[in-house]
């Protein structure tokens, strides 16, 4: 018989604890990046993302001799699973102590509970729904710090989803580049020749007075350039590419973002770079007061490292120069601004084509995160 009790959690007492348990399981890891308290919670409560739009989700905790030593959350996109004629449910915000026991018993909770939504495959660990962040699983580099809206995990975690049966659904991988070593000289070279001869040019981010125009030319680079064969991913709409710029405008620097646009003033192609801010929340431990905003002021001017989350570019531009262009303006604008350390991620093992760009450019493929899938 087991010991271990799950409670199915929504608020309260039992939402807190959901949220501080990898405080404990994480304690005096520097690589893991505590999130800020009070926003993770209204995170897991479908703020400001798409939680609460695209199905039914459950928040679990498990405990054992009355202490809290796992979390889990259960979800079924039923927006994704229509478009692909699917019955994939998914978990996400997995935390757990080195215990099978607990484990399998939130497994087998998640099991049956969408066993009875009529789902037949599992995914995860996943972002939250139309989300980029927190995705995948570790399994190869333990000793870097976490950059800001990626997944730090312990080893076992892996061995905890294989006990069980999980198998490898996908990986995405993290690359690395020190912006100092790069030798840019050739792209210096080349980029303005082939600007010139495909009539295309770079345009920052309007933060102020040209978003709406903006996110407006992202979602039409979206909408070409997304191959429909990518199972995890469905036609992008204006909501979505909204949601995504409000969650990520608080994190901006219009100086790394950048839309190509053609000589007729159609976009083709953007990426969305942003300052690595996990060196100042390791910083404030998870709290905003009362020193934790003086803090962030004080290191926000001296941030050493970015992050490229996307880059996507038309397919008909595809080998015409633009995504290099992309990384060279991005590498001359890090480098000014005193940036030092680049993350590309996460790239999927099926996207080749920024996979190739990125290390031509000369990043190294440093991290793999790994998505498990369970068959029912």
């Amino acid at each position: 018989m087991s010991n271990v009790t799950i409670l199915n959690i929504e608020k309260g007492k039992r939402l807190h604890e959901f949220t501080m348990l990898p405080f404990k399981i994480y304690k005096n890891n520097p690589n893991w990046c505590p999130p800020l308290i009070s926003e993770y919670k209204k995170y897991v409560c479908g703020v400001n993302n798409m939680l609460l739009d695209v199905g039914p989700h459950v928040k679990i905790i498990a405990q054992k001799n009355g202490e809290t030593v796992g979390r889990l959350l259960i979800g079924i996109d039923e927006h994704l699973n229509a478009y692909r004629n699917m019955h994939t449910g998914y978990l996400s915000q997995f935390e757990c102590i080195n215990d099978f026991e607990v484990a399998k018993a939130m497994f087998d909770y998640a099991k049956d509970w969408l066993k009875e939504r009529g789902m037949n495959r599992i995914k995860g660990p996943m972002s939250l729904p139309a989300g980029d962040d927190t995705r995948g699983m570790i399994i190869d580099n333990f000793d870097t710090p976490a950059f800001i809206m990626n997944i730090y995990n312990h080893q076992y975690y892996n061995d905890l989803f294989t006990q069980y049966g999980f198998q490898k659904y996908c990986d995405c991988y993290a690359y690395y580049a020190d912006l100092r070593k790069i030798d840019v000289s050739r792209y210096q070279a080349l980029i303005p020749k082939l600007m010139e001869r495909f009539h295309f040019r770079l345009d920052k981010i309007n933060l102020k007075e040209g978003l709406e125009r903006d996110s407006a030319d992202i979602l039409k680079v979206l909408q070409n350039s997304l191959p429909d064969e990518w199972e995890d991913f469905m036609p992008i709409t204006k909501g979505d590419v909204d949601m995504i710029v409000k969650q990520l405008a608080p994190f901006a620097d219009p100086d790394l973002i950048f839309i190509a646009r053609n000589d007729k003033d159609e976009p083709i192609g953007f990426n969305i770079t942003i300052p690595n801010y996990n060196e100042i929340l390791r910083k404030m431990k998870g709290r905003i007061f009362p020193f934790g905003f003086l803090k962030f002021l004080w290191y926000k001017k001296r941030l050493t490292s970015v992050r490229m989350l996307v880059l996507f570019v038309d397919p008909a531009y595809r080998s015409k120069g633009v995504a290099p262009a992309i990384y060279l303006q991005s590498h001359q604008n890090a480098i000014a601004k005193g940036f030092i350390h680049l993350e590309g991620s996460q790239v999927w093992e099926y996207n080749q084509f920024m996979a190739k760009d990125i290390e031509k450019f000369g990043a190294k493929q440093y991290i793999t995160y790994r998505i498990y899938e369970y068959n029912m």
